[in-house]
């Protein structure tokens, strides 16, 4: 375990093995290129995320750039861009509506601490076993969640305080008459262009230039229609970003100790397979014929992002499948890519500040309709389908439950019956029991 400490602590390992003296050069420029080009993307998503989450928009800056850091200098991976993703987001919210940032930094901090435990053991391999069909099952009901949440704001209607899917759908169809056309205009153009631009070329920053097309019409010609705003909502984005921000501990009640494990096994296991999926996918994806990723030190590596980003005005963050594909197919080589892509975030964000504070909600609810139509894969549910009969009951079990109840409930109720009926329905030596088997979803999810 010592030895393995040690490891974990080294800086400069075999990760950067493609750097050498006659291509040094070369090689930073690639990382720089693969930053720059992350970073455009990740911005409009970090606000995206954080917004969505019932945090506060520079939260999400302040994480994604942070996480990266933390991430790749302690992470596993040699590709793997870390920040906020969609996957933690019905769980953040839920913390946040019932306590406040102190709780959810308290949860994610004890979070970190059983990761690193977990990674020291030599236990990083666990994070394997969780079923490909609950996976996909698990990112489908959350896409839905996010989707059915952000209709609102495409919308540009005030949010219900429905939490139930089916009475969140009910009230949006009943309220269709308070639906703004500007408002719905720009959502869907953000959502729609951006599509659009993601097939034609990855060096095209798509999010980045619809919501800046948006935010302009909004500013401009539309100012007058009453289109709600980052700074309506929420005043000045700052540009002091890191503050420390510790963990508190609420009254002490059974009530509140339940909640806290609840989201201290979410964070785990969002971390956990979120992690391993997306270094196991970017070894794929970028060709990786040298050191492959270590999952105990990743686990190590989530342990530490769960532990310092929210400590310092962040939140939970993990690996990020979209944004990982993005910096390898913009050329990534080393870990320095991440580096370069946190820094650039930032600088650009302090430079654009007031101009981010103009974005409309309405054009906020189309970057999170893109995020969720990424994350509802109909390739990814067909190869279910066509496989194992008990691994597609498994999968629409999962995408109909986590966003009839909650993603814990409908994701650990999934894993209990997987455990007790495996042995019956189990085809064996199916690829579907594991979750390496989605060869082809970094793929999909950046649409290549």
């Amino acid at each position: 375990m010592l030895q393995r400490l040690k490891s974990f602590l080294t800086f400069w390992d075999s990760r950067y093995e493609d750097i050498t003296r006659d291509n040094w050069s070369t090689v930073i420029y690639r990382d720089l290129s693969a930053g720059m080009v992350t970073a455009m993307t990740a911005i409009p998503m970090a606000l995206g995320f954080a917004i969505a989450s019932g945090l506060r928009p520079e939260q999400g800056l302040i994480a994604g750039a942070l996480a990266c850091v933390v991430g790749r200098t302690f992470g596993g991976s040699k590709y793997q861009v870390y920040g906020p993703t969609a996957a933690f987001i019905p769980l953040i919210a839920m913390a946040m509506s019932k306590y406040d940032h102190g709780f959810l930094v308290l949860a994610s901090v004890i979070s970190g601490v059983i990761l690193c435990a977990l990674g020291l053991a030599g236990l990083g391999k666990i994070g394997r076993v969780v079923p490909n069909s609950i996976v996909v099952g698990f990112t489908v009901g959350i896409g839905i969640t996010i989707a059915a949440t952000y209709l609102y704001d495409v919308f540009g209607m005030p949010a219900g305080k429905e939490a139930n899917l089916i009475f969140k759908v009910g009230d949006i169809l009943s309220r269709l008459g308070e639906a703004s056309p500007y408002a719905l205009t720009l959502g869907l153009m953000v959502f729609l262009v951006t599509k659009v631009l993601q097939r034609v070329s990855i060096y095209i920053p798509g999010l980045l230039m619809t919501v800046g097309l948006g935010t302009l019409i909004g500013a401009t010609v539309w100012s007058t229609h009453g289109l709600a705003n980052i700074q309506s909502k929420f005043g000045a984005i700052p540009t002091n970003f890191f503050k420390f921000t510790p963990p508190s501990l609420p009254a002490i009640t059974p009530s509140m100790l339940m909640d806290l494990s609840y989201f201290i096994v979410g964070i785990v296991f969002v971390s956990g397979v979120e992690s391993l999926l997306c270094s196991t996918m970017a070894d794929k994806l970028a060709g990786n014929r040298k050191t492959l990723f270590d999952p105990d030190r990743e686990f190590w590596g989530q342990g530490l992002v769960q532990i310092i980003v929210p400590m310092i005005n962040g939140f939970p963050c993990t690996g990020a499948l979209a944004r990982t594909a993005t910096s390898i197919k913009a050329g990534a080589v080393t870990p320095l890519a991440g580096y370069f892509k946190a820094v650039l975030k930032l600088g650009m964000v302090v430079f654009a500040a007031r101009w981010l504070e103009l974005v409309p909600l309405a054009c906020i609810g189309g970057v999170m309709l893109w995020v969720a139509s990424n994350m509802i894969k109909v390739s990814e549910m067909r190869k279910v389908f066509a496989g194992n009969r008990f691994h597609a009951f498994l999968m629409v079990y999962t995408a109909i439950l986590v966003p009839l109840t909650d993603f814990l409930t409908g994701v650990l109720s999934a894993l209990v019956i997987y455990a007790v009926l495996r042995r019956f329905f189990e085809t064996p030596g199916t690829p579907l029991g594991t979750t390496p088997a989605t060869e082809t979803r970094v793929e999909e999810l950046v649409g290549a």
